[in-house]
This record gives structure tokens, C-alpha cells and sequence, in this order.
């Protein structure tokens, strides 16, 4: 037996020096950026005390409360990530409804339907920025030769805050359906089978069977979703071109690099990116908790 507990302890210590460049690594590039940022946040570091820094306290978090651009650009953010996670949701269960069924050439549709987001960020933002100008982009000559209308999409602010919005919609629906479609090929028929013989229709079948069999891989991919969405600084950015028009088109995680980079508040920004891991944190961990989907994982 003792002989046995030693082979363990050996194996564990083994297990512990093969993870420890992982480690060491994850350590670098997250643990430390964070641990400094916390550090950064409460100093008066900025572009005139970028080496002469020194602590002042809850200073910078009292700023950012205080700011009304911080509850403007919070008010857009939770508009910004409802309007996405409904979109993203809806249309990928509904597609991987669809992909579930045996139709002609699924496998097409599949491959088709997921490019949007294997497709790099950056071009599928910059192509549909492109897309949105007012003179020369798809968007407008389409509206104009079906309906003769020109939208200003990108010179006013809810027009370049909707062609964020429809841009991040195009690139993360393919997650939800790929998960969703996982979810649903989990589902045995078996159930749909006793449902029909019991006289359920299908909107009986879909509430009863197919929503609560899918909840417990829907809610994680929601959770991620709703954590990618209020952090997606890459959209934003770039179909705005830097929250144009006149900083108007913000999200919190877009005016935190303007902030840090273009104003160089360092201080001000590492409080303000701490407070939006603040709300993350503690939304995930309510969210989990009151949907109790790792209920099972931890029995």
C-alpha cells in the first residue's frame, strides 16, 4: 500500500513539471497583466507621470462612476450585447433546426453557415465597413435600387452603432448553431416518438423536449457569449473607425483603449477595465448560479 501511495505521489509530481511551462506561461501573458493592471488602477499614471507614478487610492474608480460617459457607454454596451445574444440565439437555433433535419445537401449548409465565423475579425469588419459607406457601399446601392433610400450609417450614431450591431450578428450566429446543432444531435429520438404517439404537436415537442434537453448546453455558450459580446472591442473599432462619429458609438471596452491609448489615461482606464470585470464576474457567476446548469458537474 505504501509502496503504491509512492508511485502516486511520483506520478502527480511528474504531472506537475509536464504542466509547468504551461503554467509559467499562463502566468506571464495573464496572471501578471492582471495583477499590474489592479496595480495601475489605483495610480495617477497618464501621459505626464508615465514613470513617476505613485498610488492615490479609489481616485480613478470615483472618476469613472462619476463619469456620465461610463453610464452612457454602459446603457449602449447592455443594449449592444442583449440585441447580439437575441440575434446570435435565435437565428443559430433556428439554423440548427434546420441542419438537424435530413435536407438535401446539409452537409453544404453546414459548411457554408460556419465561414462567417472562421473568417478572421478584422476582414469581416473592415468588408462590411466598406460595405456600409455612404457613397460607394452595397449596402446603400442595394437600398437605393429596391427602395430609393440612402441610409447615413456611418456619419450618425445609431446608424454606425446598427452597422456594428449587424456586423457581430453575421460573425457570431455560426457559434450558437454549432453548439445548438450539437445539442440537438444529443436529443435521442426515442423521446420525439413517444411525444408524437402521446399527440404532441410540434411546438409541444420543441418546448417540452427539445428546449429543456438543450438548456444545459446552451447556457455556458450563452454565458461565453455574453462575456465575448461586451468585450467585442475588434467590431466596434474598426467598423466605426474608432467610435465615430464623435465618440458616439462606444462600447466600454472601446472608450477603455481610447481612454488608455489615444489619452493616455492609464490609471483612469485600468480602473474602468477593472470595474467591467467587476460586472462580468458577477453576472457569469449569477447567471450559473440561478440557471444551476452545473448542478450535475460537480455531483
Amino acid at each position: 500500500m505504501a509502496g503504491t501511495v509512492t508511485r502516486l505521489g511520483s506520478a502527480n509530481r511528474l504531472a506537475y513539471f509536464y504542466v509547468l511551462p504551461a503554467l509559467l506561461v499562463m502566468g506571464f501573458v495573464v496572471l501578471y497583466p492582471f495583477l499590474y493592471n489592479i496595480v495601475i488602477a489605483f495610480s495617477n499614471m497618464n501621459l505626464t507621470h508615465f514613470r513617476d507614478w505613485r498610488i492615490i487610492g479609489f481616485r480613478n474608480f470615483v472618476e469613472v462612476i462619476s463619469d456620465r460617459l461610463f453610464w452612457y457607454f454602459l446603457f449602449k454596451t447592455v443594449l449592444w450585447t442583449v440585441l447580439n445574444l437575441i440575434f446570435h440565439v435565435g437565428i443559430g437555433v433556428l439554423l440548427a433546426l434546420i441542419l438537424n433535419k435530413d435536407i438535401k445537401g446539409r452537409s453544404v449548409f453546414r459548411t457554408l453557415l460556419i465561414l462567417p465565423w472562421a473568417v478572421p475579425q478584422y476582414i469581416t469588419a473592415l468588408t462590411w465597413r466598406g460595405m456600409f459607406n455612404s457613397e460607394y457601399g452595397a449596402v446603400n446601392l442595394f437600398l437605393q435600387k429596391m427602395a430609393g433610400i440612402q441610409i447615413p450609417w456611418l456619419s450618425s450614431e445609431w446608424g454606425a452603432f446598427t452597422a456594428c450591431l449587424i456586423t457581430n450578428i453575421w460573425l457570431g450566429f455560426p457559434f450558437m448553431m454549432i453548439v445548438a446543432l450539437g445539442g440537438l444531435q444529443s436529443i435521442p429520438d426515442e423521446f420525439y416518438e413517444a411525444a408524437e404517439m402521446d399527440g404532441a404537436n410540434p411546438w409541444q415537442k420543441f418546448w417540452h423536449i427539445t428546449v429543456p434537453l438543450l438548456r444545459p448546453v446552451m447556457i455556458p455558450a450563452i454565458t461565453l457569449g455574453v462575456i465575448w459580446t461586451f468585450n467585442n472591442f475588434n467590431v466596434v473599432w474598426l467598423v466605426s473607425n474608432g467610435g465615430e462619429p464623435s465618440d458616439t458609438t462606444h462600447i466600454l471596452v472601446s472608450w477603455v483603449y481610447k481612454a488608455a491609448f489615444t489619452y493616455f489615461r492609464m490609471g483612469y482606464a485600468a480602473a474602468f477595465s477593472m470595474i467591467i470585470f467587476a460586472i462580468l464576474f458577477i453576472f457569469s457567476w449569477r447567471f450559473i448560479k440561478q440557471t444551476r446548469v452545473l448542478e450535475n458537474v460537480y455531483q
